[in-house]
C-alpha cells in the first residue's frame, strides 16, 4: 500500500465523527471502521456497512454473506482478502446498530460525504464498481440507478455500455435473506453472474 493509502487508512480507522459529530443518534457503540483500501486492485467492492461478525472480527464480509459473495465473484478467500486483487470500502465504515425488531440498521450518512469522494481519488486504477445494495447504487451509479433495487440490477447491461472508463455493476445484497429474490429472477444467476464472474477473472488475470 502507498503512504498516501496508509495515511488514508489510519485517519478513516481514527475517524469519530459519527459519535462526536452525528447526523442524528450517535452511534451507539464504540466506532470501528472496517475498510481495505489498495494501490493495486482493479476491483472495488461496495458494499453497505459491517454486520455483527464483521464488527466483531474487523475483516469484511467474514459472514455467509461474505461465502456468497465469493462464490458470486467465483474467487478464493484467499483471492478475496488480497488487497492487491480487491479493495472493500463499504457505504458505512462502522456496524450501524440494530432496530428493535433486531435488524441492522442503514449504513451510517456520515461516512459517504465524508470519505467516499477523497477515496475514489486515491484509488483511479479501479475500472470495475461492483455496488451491492441501494446505498451503493445511489452514491456510485447517479442516473443509472432505477426506481428499485430489482430494476437497477436488472439494467445492469444498461449501466455496463454507459461508456463511463470506470464501470459499475449493481447487485444485490449477497444475504441468505434474498435467496427468495433470486429464486424469482433466474437471470440473475443465469445471465449476470457468468459475466461478472468473466470480469473479476480477467482482472486478476
Amino acid at each position: 500500500m502507498s503512504t498516501e493509502l496508509e495515511r488514508l487508512t489510519a485517519r478513516i480507522r481514527a475517524c469519530r465523527i459519527c459519535v462526536e459529530t452525528p447526523k442524528g443518534k450517535p452511534l451507539p457503540h464504540e466506532p470501528h471502521p472496517v475498510v481495505r483500501l489498495s494501490a493495486k486492485a482493479r476491483t472495488l467492492i461496495a458494499g453497505q456497512a459491517p454486520g455483527t461478525k464483521v464488527h466483531a472480527s474487523g475483516a469484511p464480509f467474514t459472514d455467509a454473506s461474505g461465502d456468497r459473495l465469493r462464490d458470486w465473484l467465483g474467487v478464493t478467500a484467499q483471492e478475496f482478502y488480497d488487497t492487491d486483487k480487491f479493495a472493500i470500502v463499504p457505504m458505512g465504515f462502522c456496524f450501524p446498530g440494530q432496530d428493535a425488531k433486531g435488524g441492522d440498521l442503514p449504513p451510517r450518512c456520515e461516512c459517504a460525504p465524508a470519505w467516499r469522494s477523497e477515496i475514489m481519488a486515491t484509488m483511479p486504477q479501479i475500472d470495475l464498481v461492483l455496488a451491492i445494495g441501494l446505498y451503493a447504487q445511489r452514491w456510485h451509479m447517479g442516473a443509472a440507478r432505477q426506481r428499485s433495487l430489482t430494476e437497477t440490477v436488472a439494467g445492469w447491461r444498461t449501466a455496463w455500455d454507459d461508456g463511463a472508463a470506470r464501470k459499475v455493476l449493481p447487485l444485490p445484497h449477497p444475504s441468505w435473506r434474498n435467496t427468495s429474490w433470486m429464486k424469482r429472477h433466474p437471470w440473475f444467476e443465469m445471465e449476470l453472474l457468468p459475466f461478472l464472474k468473466t470480469e473479476i477473472r480477467r482482472r486478476l488475470d
